[in-house]
């Protein structure tokens, strides 16, 4: 069990680098030990649909990273009707993404990414806005690009803890991302730097 679960890890983060040959190997790899394991099926279809959209295929794996926990059938069935609906019907498909990124904002009481954007640019500063809501409302991130888009704008306006904890909360999910290492690294050095001025 412990070394499908050190497979699983490097097949996960073979697969958030985007490098879903590699991701599918090692999927196969612990599909082969326990070939009945639905979840290790999904993951496979995860690096079929990434090879035709990048995009679409992080979204449902991040997705399902949480949602499994929370309640698996409903997860499992969820992921098999989005894949379903993007074979034959795109509009469907973007629906269905769309919920999940809804369901984040309902559930965490937390505003979408591009509505925060949107905040920061009626309040003329990413720092003012975010002072806003810090507080009572926490930003859903429903992608990578949004997450390390996120995380840097935190660095570059000294929310350094806040972006530790953002970095911590999802590492579970990109463990040794290149990305998400040159931001952990950023604020080392910024530490470093204060320590020495």
């Amino acid at each position: 069990m412990a070394n499908i679960e050190k497979l699983l890890q490097q097949a996960h983060s073979f697969f958030t680098a985007k490098e879903y040959d590699k991701a599918l190997f090692l999927y196969s790899q612990v599909l082969f030990k326990e070939p009945q394991n639905t979840e290790y099926k999904l993951y496979c279809l995860f690096c079929d649909l990434g090879y035709e959209s990048d995009e679409k295929a992080q979204s449902l794996f991040d997705y399902f990273i949480i949602a499994k926990d929370e309640n698996f059938e409903d997860a499992v069935a969820y992921v098999e009707d989005v894949i379903t609906a993007y074979d034959g019907d795109n509009n469907k498909m973007m629906t269905l993404l769309n919920d999940i990124s809804t369901t984040n904002v309902e559930t965490l009481n937390a505003i979408e990414y591009k509505d925060f954007m949107d905040l920061v640019e009626n309040r003329g500063s990413f720092k003012e806005a975010y002072q806003d809501i810090m507080f009572s409302t926490k930003v859903a991130i429903t992608s990578k690009d949004d997450l390390l888009d996120f995380i840097d704008k935190l660095i570059e306006n000294n929310f350094d803890k806040t972006a530790y904890n953002y970095l911590d909360g999802f590492n579970e999910y990109f463990s040794y991302d290149k990305d998400l290492t040159k931001l952990y690294e950023r604020l080392g050095k910024k530490a470093l730097d204060s320590k020495t001025q």
